[in-house]
């Protein structure tokens, strides 16, 4: 594919970039090969940095977070671009608000950090499908992370829009950009497709130039190395706390001869699936290995410094001998927690770093405050299969089959489908999913009363009674897509046919839910409850409540104890997912500057199975993010 024909639309905007920095010319980044190291404006650099995702903090907390990373002492940053995040649909660019790149990068700047950005188009990070949007699934027969023409033809549309946005931050020309990563940890796919990385390489320097560095970031394999290396390329590493140093950078020597040593994600903990134990990294092994490795001269990436939060649908999952779903807390371990307070650990990291370079002057910035608001008492709005008027407006989808949620440009949430029992089953009878086709959860109803679910992977069938016609419904979650290794095309909703008995069940009703244009729009109100609201129930049911105004607005933490499984939503603000049962997270992180001071707070609960006898949920002071913790 020729770059030049994909982009002589925005060959002036290019040009004017350019011709409009020249004149600036007085900053400098570049690799002295000689001399294996940086150079920045001439004089030789090595750079301390730490990863912060603008995308899990709320816009009202960058500044905070980044002037408390100035603060311990890093003198850069590392920032995926989720392409998801900014073309959720095809072709409409979203670059305002908490999407806003440019005011970050502009936030970084005026703080004094310089910006190692990671654009992708892929990125991992825990994040839904690895940053790539869910409507690429809707081409057929595309291969992901390749020279597929369909594939690297969106590609390339999305980069002729992001980049020429990103080259006035190049530290080149007057901004604080001073490298580019191509791709992300690529040798860890299967493809291992170097005409992709290929009309990468030609797409960033076609729209970013020759003079700033690009570089890649693989594991610590031969394997990755090989196959997620270029030349043209810096060869860069990964590698945590249980690796030897001294190998690693042997193995990024013998792919980079010469040049700077660098450690692009030296991990400082790690992710949670639901049903694990919150992850732990120990503090003192961090601090000894960043010593050692800033008195090599190598320059290290924290990953993360600071995680922050999978709001609303964007956590990613893993698939290796079974779906797995990262959890709403991205917390990390990391030396920033999820609310943003300095810890034990990052206080650790700041003596390190002192020893090295000179640490800013002045007390570190602290926590955020936090305020338990306290109990507040749920009422029943009514289950899901009595709302769909106001939860799909658009009204359903007839369809013989079942269609997926991107057939249905469903992207993210739930769908519900909807037929009729074929025939009288009085006796249990097996509903079954043959081919694993339930992506992720999918919660049955008969009539409007909870059967129970089916789940991928690990509960492919059910059993049911009924009469001939009686209605049958099933609410399909999408848990989030897998977002590393080969399983990324990771389609949701039914894939197949479900058999019940022996019949195949077809003539169906889709409805997409937009349960979050509703709530944003105000549903529901505490009015809109029912007279019996006060009765726990069985099944996806939405409950509402208000938290009244007690004059501040300070962090929290929501507890749901007795609670099994759903989502959350504040003023209209969709907080993630909880699963308190499957655990380790017992809490859901509620930024302050979301909550009202002067009027009553609305709050929104989605439960799939079964709400809490006494229908109460509770504002704390402190997270809880491991379910040994206390049970308070």
């Amino acid at each position: 594919m020729n770059a030049r024909l994909v982009f002589a639309s925005v060959v002036s905007f290019s040009c004017f970039v350019i011709n409009k920095n020249a004149a600036q010319g007085s900053q400098s980044f570049s690799i002295d090969y000689k001399n294996n190291r940086f150079l920045k404006d001439g004089a030789s650099f090595q750079y301390v940095s730490g990863s912060i995702h603008y995308s899990r903090i709320p816009r009202f907390y960058w500044k905070d977070r980044l002037l408390k990373m100035y603060m311990t002492g890093l003198n850069a940053i590392q920032i995926y671009v989720p392409w998801n995040f900014h073309e959720t649909l095809e072709g409409v660019y979203n670059f305002s608000g908490d999407r806003d790149l440019e005011h970050f990068l502009d936030l970084a700047n005026q703080t004094g950090l310089l910006v190692i950005l990671r654009p992708g188009p892929y990125i991992c990070a825990e994040w839904e499908m690895g940053g790539l949007p869910a409507w690429l699934l809707q081409k057929p027969n595309i291969v992901l992370r390749s020279a597929h023409t369909e594939y690297l033809q969106a590609v390339s549309n999305w980069m002729a829009t992001l980049l020429p946005k990103i080259k006035p931050w190049l530290y080149v020309n007057g901004g604080n950009i001073i490298s580019v990563q191509v791709e992300n940890e690529y040798g860890s796919y299967f493809a291992c497709d170097y005409n992709y990385l290929r009309h990468l390489r030609e797409l960033f320097r076609y729209f970013l130039g020759e003079d700033v560095i690009l570089f890649t970031t693989d594991g610590n394999t031969d394997r990755e190395m090989i196959c997620g290396t270029l030349e043209g390329l810096y060869a860069t590493i990964d590698f945590g706390t249980d690796t030897n140093i001294s190998a690693a950078f042997q193995r990024q020597r013998r792919f980079e001869p010469k040049g700077p040593l660098v450690n692009s994600e030296f991990y400082t903990g790690w992710l949670d699936h639901w049903g694990d134990r919150h992850a732990e990294v120990d503090g003192q092994k961090i601090s000894s290995m960043l010593g050692d490795m800033l008195a090599m001269g190598a320059s290290v990436n924290m990953y993360m410094f600071e995680g922050g939060t999978n709001f609303g649908y964007w956590n990613g999952a893993d698939h290796d001998t079974r779906f797995r779903s990262v959890v709403t807390s991205y917390d990390y371990d990391a030396p920033l927690s999820e609310a943003g307070d300095p810890t034990d650990k990052l206080l650790a990291i700041r003596e390190v770093i002192r020893r090295f370079f000179p640490v800013p002057e002045g007390p570190m910035p602290p926590s955020t405050p936090k305020f338990a608001y306290g109990f507040v008492t749920l009422k029943k709005v009514g289950n899901i299969s009595s709302l769909l008027d106001t939860l799909c407006p658009t009204g359903p989808v007839q369809s013989q089959l079942p269609l997926t949620f991107e057939d249905m440009k469903q992207y993210y949430g739930y769908m519900l489908y909807r037929t009729k029992l074929p025939r009288t089953l009085p006796e249990a009878t097996p509903l079954i999913s043959p081919l694993n086709g339930i992506h992720d959860r999918a919660y049955i109803s008969v009539n409007g009363v909870y059967r129970g679910l089916l789940q991928r992977d690990t509960t492919l069938v059910m059993n049911l009674t009924g009469q001939q016609g009686d209605q049958l419904d099933i609410l399909v979650e999408n848990m989030g897509r897998v977002n590393f290794g080969s399983k990324i095309h990771d389609h949701k909703g039914l894939l197949g046919d479900l058999i019940l008995g022996k019949d195949v069940l077809t003539d169906w009703l889709i409805y997409p839910l937009d349960i979050d244009g509703v709530i944003a729009n105000g549903w529901p109100q505490w009015e809109q409850a029912g007279g019996t609201g006060f009765e726990s129930s069985n099944g996806p049911t939405f409950y509402t409540g208000t938290l009244e105004p007690t004059g501040i607005a300070w962090d929290t933490f929501l507890k749901l104890r007795g609670w099994t499984k759903g989502q959350v939503w504040i003023n209209g603000v969709n907080l993630g997912r909880y699963w308190p049962q499957r655990g380790p997270q017992q809490t859901l992180y509620v930024p302050g500057p979301l909550l009202s001071t002067s009027q009553p707070n609305n709050i929104t609960v989605l439960e799939l199975e079964q709400a809490a006898s006494d229908l109460r949920v509770l504002f704390m002071d402190r997270a809880q993010l491991n379910s040994t913790a206390d049970k308070a």
